[in-house]
């Protein structure tokens, strides 16, 4: 009768499930808890954004949307409240309010869609603040670390009004030649080829070409008619002299 040896795969896959099936039953429970600890984070989390998003819904006041922030801060309503915040303070011209919220949502969502939008919002509130030196360097930020951004053509047309208003007619030019050249299909791109004619029909004309002097003839400097010379006043008039008037002969005497 044969007997089983050491190397037989079926006892030795029964030794090994002896020795080592507590850790089996142990992993597989893990695993299990943290599926279901997963599955139970995603509906709650899910729960958490649509309530998050409820509220956002219903927010009206800066007090609601800053509700939103403070009590679901990580939710995708929380972002969409910051932008509503910043909305609501600069209709009552709390621009550097606004401005700090936008930045808060910049700090807090780096890789947010809207993040461009945020900035041009700052920038547009330093142009009613007065900044237009600060608006431009943002505008021109903007456009340079995001160029196939939705928001750089926008950021290069904002550029040529203020350039205008400070009288960089040249540089407000090229701006506007960058907008035709490397977005011509954007929505900017009509008004960019109008802003560039109307800069070109403010240059002053040119002066008129002076015309050169006639060469001079190769003439023996003898013969050359010489400089005119002033014409010397006349010598005044003598006096009339008194004319003689001769003596008519008196009657002959007898």
């Amino acid at each position: 009768m044969p007997t089983l040896s050491s190397t037989d795969p079926v006892l030795e896959t029964q030794v090994f499930w002896d020795r080592h099936k507590t850790k089996v039953f142990a992993a597989l429970i893990l695993a299990l808890l943290a599926v279901a600890a997963w599955g139970g984070y995603r509906i709650y989390s899910d729960r958490r954004s649509d309530t998050a998003a409820n509220l956002l819904t219903a927010a009206k006041t800066p007090a609601d949307f800053q509700k939103v922030i403070a009590q679901y801060p990580d939710t995708a309503a929380a972002g969409s409240a910051y932008l509503f915040l910043a909305q609501e303070q600069r209709k009552e011209n709390k621009f550097s309010e606004a401005n700090a919220t936008l930045q808060s949502f910049i700090d807090k969502n780096p890789q947010h869609q809207l993040k461009g939008t945020a900035r041009m919002a700052m920038a547009a509130n330093l142009e009613s603040l007065g900044k237009r030196d600060e608006a431009l360097t943002v505008y021109q930020r903007l456009a340079t670390d995001d160029p196939q951004g939705f928001s750089a053509p926008i950021a290069l047309i904002s550029e040529v009004h203020i350039l205008k208003d400070k009288n960089q007619v040249d540089e407000a030019r090229r701006v506007c030649e960058t907008i035709i050249t490397k977005y011509r299909e954007s929505l900017v791109a009509s008004e960019a080829s109008r802003q560039l004619r109307l800069l070109k029909g403010s240059e002053p004309p040119p002066p008129p070409p002076t015309a050169p002097p006639p060469p001079a003839a190769n003439v023996p400097s003898l013969l050359l008619r010489p400089p005119d010379q002033p014409t010397a006043a006349a010598p005044p008039a003598p006096p009339p002299l008194n004319p003689i008037v001769p003596k008519k002969p008196g009657p002959k005497r007898p």
